[in-house]
């Protein structure tokens, strides 16, 4: 008996082992990446390929790393779902189903053209190249997080495009495997097209009858194990009902998230599914790595780094032309269309399928995985450049009147408050100037497509130039006690008769300058910068509209929780 517990425990610690490794080496390839100023998604690609040099990359090919992968994702698009109310997917649609179909027509249908045009057969041509318009959920979204852009406009119209095409992959997968079962291909992608339909309503359903009883039922134990245990079914037997209908598990996933979107308990479940996500999604990220053949880099690395440098620009310039044809500005256009440059995790699951592969050389498939592979390492990089490109386009020659000339409120700084400010004006339809002094700021913030203009606020003189004495609210924004000391007098002097709202770094000073007959917040406290909103609104005498619940209403479910 005892030596089978042995024989047990070893077997249990053999299939937990590549797992435990791989976790190690991601901690170290993390640091390294932060260390460097790169994205963490670079070291851990690069961890994958040095694997996969060294040899080792079949220890590291078992169920429980891929199960590790494939929940990443899925905690990915989990996470993706709880920002998708039913309200914001409405509000959205003309995004994700008009600027979605666009782009993979365009996207699609180019690579498709591409590859009839060097002779491949058809059924390839039009299921690879179309696997070619994917673009990568989790590398995109992870950078559109990672910079705070989830509700600019570059970052809304991004993560829209994406729920799309993961809509789309769905059918290349379905079309994928008629191709091995010898069946009809309408019938297995009208079927697809009704499982996913129902798949909806039953999300809806769910997040309309049961999410808020669940919730409650859950808070009356008071155990925040059984918050991270209910956030952790909900992602992933979401995913797992999808795919035992034959669909997509991230597809589940969304709508797992979408469910509890409009919930007052969204925050808690975000809380619990976000360390988890960024955990699993590494072995995502390395398991990807691995997948790029080291022999055959070696043999033929300027062969499959030509074809990745071809993916990419060919991809970014079929999304510009997606952009222009969707009516973005040049520079929107550019900037999305380098977010979304890359090959997809979705198009590596397709060619690694053999219906799929065995249709071209086994070469061939190789260099296109490992092109795509690439393009996912590159992505920071090349959409950065992106983002720059459209910050240079966008500052062109001076304008013959101001963006924003006539917008009743003057934004002062475009850090993190001041552009979510930007954000809940724009969404309701009400314009702002934004002035921002700090060049990378500046930058950064033009690229986003704000409408932001590059001043010295405390200068009097740039303040005639703005036309700030036309304004309703000033919202200072700085960041900076030092800096709205400076501009407090001026403000008071010369614009005495509009509403003036201070973003304070903290509480020092509070008094000081609602004794000034300023609206003087903390946006380090839970609910400061939903405060400096509700100030804004409020002194604009117009009632807000919201996308997702409120951070208040967050916050009242925390209290209550």
């Amino acid at each position: 008996m005892a030596g089978d517990s042995l024989h047990d425990a070893h077997s249990v610690v053999a299939t937990i082992q590549p797992a435990i490794t791989l976790l190690g080496l991601g901690i170290g390839a993390a640091l390294v990446s932060r260390a460097c100023r790169l994205n963490p998604i670079v070291g851990y690609l690069g961890l994958g390929l040095g694997i996969g040099a060294l040899g080792f990359a079949d220890g590291f090919s078992g169920p429980v790393v891929a199960a590790m992968a494939e929940a990443g994702v899925m905690f990915l698009l989990f996470n993706l779902g709880l920002h998708f109310s039913l309200g914001r997917i409405r509000a959205e649609a003309s995004n994700i189903f008009g600027f979605g179909t666009l782009q993979m027509l365009v996207a699609g249908g180019g690579f498709s053209a591409l590859f009839f045009a060097f002779g491949l057969p058809t059924e390839f041509a039009i299921i690879g190249g179309f696997a070619m318009g994917l673009s990568s959920t989790a590398v995109v979204i992870g950078l559109v997080r990672e910079r705070d852009q989830e509700d600019c406009p570059v970052g809304r119209a991004a993560q829209s495009i994406l729920i799309f095409q993961d809509i789309a992959a769905i059918l290349l997968l379905v079309a994928a495997g008629s191709l091995s079962t010898g069946g009809a291909l309408a019938p297995a992608l009208g079927l697809a097209g009704l499982k996913a339909m129902a798949a909806f309503v039953i999300a809806v359903l769910f997040a309309r009858y049961l999410t808020g009883p669940v919730f409650r039922l859950i808070a009356r134990a008071g155990s925040s194990e059984v918050y991270t245990a209910t956030a952790l079914f909900i992602a992933l037997a979401a995913g797992w009902a999808t795919g035992m209908a034959g669909l997509s598990l991230t597809l589940g996933a969304f709508l797992g998230g979408m469910a509890v979107a409009d919930s007052r308990y969204r925050i808690m479940v975000q809380t619990e599914i976000d360390a988890f996500r960024g955990l699993f999604l590494s072995f995502f990220f390395i398991s990807v790595g691995l997948s790029i053949d080291p022999v055959l880099l070696a043999e033929n690395w300027v062969l499959a780094v030509a074809a990745a440098a071809g993916l990419i620009a060919l991809k970014c310039a079929f999304n510009v032309l997606a952009g222009l044809a969707n009516r973005w500005s040049v520079p929107g256009s550019i900037q999305l269309g380098f977010l979304l440059g890359q090959g997809s995790e979705f198009a590596l699951v397709i060619f690694a399928l053999p219906a799929v592969a065995g249709l071209i050389e086994p070469r061939l498939a190789s260099i296109l995985v490992t092109a795509i592979a690439i393009s996912l390492a590159v992505t920071p990089l090349i959409s950065n450049l992106g983002r720059k490109l459209a910050g240079k386009l966008r500052r062109g020659p001076a304008d013959k009147k101001l963006a924003g000339d006539d917008a009743p409120v003057v934004i002062i700084g475009l850090g993190p408050v001041g552009r979510s400010v930007a954000d809940a004006l724009t969404y309701n339809g009400i314009g702002y100037l934004a002035v921002e002094s700090n060049p990378e700021r500046f930058e950064i913030a033009l690229a986003d497509g704000y409408h932001v203009h590059q001043a010295n606020s405390a200068d009097p003189r740039s303040w005639d130039a703005i036309g700030m004495g036309k304004r309703e609210v000033a919202v200072i924004a700085t960041g900076n006690l030092a800096i709205s000391r400076e501009l407090a007098p001026l403000v008071q002097d010369r614009l005495p008769n509009i509403a003036q709202v201070m973003a304070m770094p903290g509480p020092e000073a509070i008094d000081e300058f609602n004794e000034l007959g300023m609206m003087a917040i903390d946006v380090k406290t839970p609910r400061g910068t939903e405060s400096i909103i509700e100030m804004v609104f409020h002194a604009l005498d117009h009632e807000r509209k919201v996308p997702i619940p409120t951070r208040s209403e967050e916050e009242h479910a925390l209290e209550h929780a």
